[in-house]
């Protein structure tokens, strides 16, 4: 009889932890596995890449109410007569408006999101919760399950959140799993009597499918100008990012006289504001915000350059990809990079700030030869890691 497993995830839009399970589906065993998969929001950029085998769960009626805008969704529950849903709604809304931190209002106003969405029907042998915060708490409290497991996809300490709000959940988990031997010590420094519990499981990346898919864009996706370097980024348009650390680069590099464009493709919370850096720098010609796009690997395979400018990683899928594709690679010096990469080997790792990424990317345009070295070597290394399924299978039973 096939085991029954839940995963638990926020949404399926682009990121790297998203991309990270669709990675882990597709070569899951459904032999051995009976999957349900849910999620709080049904739209995201990768919903049409998951597999048949994967029953997609239906959102609750009230949390569908729920998670309307307040005003209609506490209109709704007042016409119920469910006064103490409309009460929950405006406080999930002040709770988190009030935080300064996005990840403390997540953790404060759970309880009141809760409240719209009952405990789960099935038991299931193995729940999953596949990204840090409300994935957590949600498989802790509203799932029954003879295993529960809880995925950390970021350097903890630098996700902004309250330890002993997180200390209630973990302790409910029989493992934490993290992606680097990095975020590992981390969680253990943090929480030393969940030491026992801590995994870690790399995130999944397939060197045939990416180099498959990386063929599909046969045109130039940059539409590049002559003698012109092409540099891309991939990431949530968010602070963590450092985006606006790349525009300042950028001002820097057009001071210099280099030809170059720079694309990021991604969405978030923050376009807006790094439109308005791009103009006011008049960066228009050089930076360009691409959107999301479902398959991102004909841009990596035709980008001279792939940079990372975040403040902070877990380990981040895009650098893992753009290894695979063979790129001359920038990263900040993230508590994370050296996990990620050999540096003045695979790439280079370079201080977080706006100078010393430009300095590294003109190195890496101008010293060509050194760029050649790093793609040669790349193009050598035993990249994939599809092996790491076993490591989750372990855990299964």
């Amino acid at each position: 009889m096939r085991k029954k497993l839940l995963f638990v995830i926020p949404s399926l839009t682009a990121g790297g932890a998203e991309r990270s399970l669709i990675n882990l589906l597709a070569i899951l065993d459904f032999k051995r596995y009976e999957v349900d998969l849910f999620m709080f929001n049904h739209e995201g950029l990768f919903m049409e890449l998951i597999p048949e085998d994967v029953h997609v769960l239906p959102l609750p009626e009230n949390y569908s109410h729920f998670v309307m805008p307040i005003r209609s969704a506490v209109s709704k529950f007042l016409l119920d007569k469910n006064a103490m849903l409309a009460f929950n709604r405006i406080m999930f809304s002040y709770k988190n408006r009030a935080s300064n931190n996005v990840s403390i209002g997540e953790q404060k106003s759970w309880k009141y999101m809760a409240s719209s969405i009952g405990k789960m029907d099935k038991k299931y042998d193995v729940a999953i919760a596949f990204l840090e915060k409300t994935s957590i708490y949600f498989c802790t409290e509203k799932v029954e399950a003879s295993k529960k497991i809880g995925w950390v996809h970021n350097d903890y300490d630098k996700l902004g959140m309250d330890p002993d709000f997180d200390l209630d959940y973990f302790q409910k988990l029989d493992h934490i799993v993290t992606v680097s031997e990095e975020c590992g010590h981390i969680l253990k420094r943090r929480f030393p009597n969940q030491n026992n519990k801590v995994e870690v499981i790399h995130n999944i990346v397939s060197p045939k499918v990416i180099k498959q898919l990386s063929e599909k864009g046969s045109h130039d996706v940059f539409g590049r100008k002559e003698k012109e370097t092409v540099i891309l980024s991939i990431g949530r348009l968010n602070t963590q990012k450092g985006f606006e650390l790349a525009i300042e680069a950028c001002g820097i590099m057009k001071v210099w006289g280099i030809p170059f464009q720079w694309n990021i493709i991604g969405e978030g919370e923050e376009r807006q504001n790094l439109l308005e850096l791009i103009d006011a720098a008049g960066l228009e010609q050089h930076v360009k915000l691409l959107g999301l796009k479902s398959n991102p690997y004909p841009y990596i395979k035709q980008a001279d350059i792939y940079a990372q400018t975040s403040r902070f990683e877990g380990k981040a899928i895009a650098i893992d990809e753009a290894k695979i594709l063979n790129k001359p690679i920038l990263i900040t010096n993230f508590s994370t990079a050296r996990d990620q990469l050999e540096d003045g080997v695979e790439g280079l790792i370079v201080d977080m700030n706006a100078e010393a990424i430009a300095h590294g990317i003109a190195r890496l345009i101008q010293n060509q030869s050194l760029s050649k070295q790093m793609s040669e070597h790349l193009s050598q290394l035993e990249l994939g890691t599809e092996e790491e399924i076993n490591k989750l299978y372990s855990l299964l039973g």
